[in-house]
């Protein structure tokens, strides 16, 4: 189901353009607005669910989906030899902005520890 305010969503029913990487039936990859990488490439559901929790929750067959989707997004930017970053940010205080499940992939550059990405 989708949520009409939900700018994922939204991207999803085309209603807001996004520059997309890689697209199946149930996920959609695009590229971040504001990268904190030379690649950074959101992947989502194409149904809403608020985060990775309640997706896995409620559907663990389509979170595996979004997993194959960074790994196929990660090989078609060259990353999955060099590495590559996937977070799931889960609530406000950790950085979820966007309350739509979604992975960030990130990579392209050499990254310390720092979690932030």
């Amino acid at each position: 189901m989708t949520q009409p305010d939900c700018l994922f969503c939204r991207i999803v029913a085309g209603e807001i353009p996004a520059t997309v990487v890689r697209e199946t039936e149930t996920t959609l990859a695009f590229r971040d607005i504001a990268p904190k990488a030379p690649v950074h490439v959101l992947v989502i559901p194409k149904e809403h669910y608020a985060d990775v929790v309640a997706l896995g929750a409620a559907d663990p067959a389509l979170a595996g989906q979004v997993l194959n989707t960074v790994a196929d997004v990660a090989a078609a930017e060259g990353l999955d030899g060099t590495g590559f970053r996937v977070i799931f940010n889960t609530g406000a205080s950790v950085g979820q902005t966007v309350f739509h499940a979604h992975a960030h992939v990130l990579g392209g550059v050499e990254m310390d520890g720092d979690l932030t990405g």
